[in-house]
């Protein structure tokens, strides 16, 4: 297989995925890149969670960024909140409405039934080949990672649900290191 025979594979999946959840944005009033902004915001910690950090996520300007967010906080999704150590900084937080927007609507129906109906195994090597293909991608490219912080070099286990992210030097819970952060450097293969 070559990058050509890769780039439309990819990218025909895509367009089905981003056909399908059009249509269900639609109905509900909303465009494919605000949900796509609120979720990541349901996935990210609270390093990650600024418009700043949106933008680079997904790729967009701040301009495109700030006029998806301004609808989701006026729709009751997201709220926003300066942050208590610098007061420069804007918070966002999906709401109980948001995240429950988002469990609703992930996964698509179309790679829920493809889970469901391939054989053992499948799923699960198709999300390692693809993790590795979009970490070499972002590596080669010079892209932050956003990755879950229990992959994370920074992150240490301390004991039972409790780590410490040596980047930041705090505490983490066990949900926490679930999420995803904008400041996440692989662990380095052995």
């Amino acid at each position: 297989m070559n990058a050509r025979q890769l780039q439309q594979l990819l990218e025909r999946l895509s367009s089905l995925l981003h056909s399908e959840n059009r249509a269900r944005l639609n109905r509900l009033g909303l465009q494919p890149v605000q949900f796509e902004a609120l979720q990541y915001l349901s996935l990210c910690n609270r390093y990650s969670n600024t418009p700043k950090a949106v933008a680079e996520y997904l790729g967009l300007t701040k301009g495109t960024v700030s006029q998806s967010i301004k609808v989701l906080e006026n729709r009751g999704l997201v709220t926003k909140s300066q942050d208590t150590e610098d007061k420069r900084i804007t918070r966002l937080q999906t709401t109980a409405m948001g995240r429950e927007l988002v469990e609703s609507l992930t996964p698509s129906p179309l790679l829920a039934d493809y889970c469901n109906h391939a054989p053992p195994g499948e799923p699960e090597a198709l999300v390692t080949q693809l993790t590795s293909l979009l970490r070499q991608v972002q590596a080669l490219h010079q892209h932050r990672m956003f990755g879950q912080c229990h992959s994370c070099r920074h992150n240490r286990k301390l004991g039972e649900g409790r780590y410490l992210c040596q980047l930041t030097g705090e505490s983490l819970s066990a949900p926490e290191v679930q999420l995803i952060c904008r400041e996440h450097e692989p662990v380095a293969d052995s």
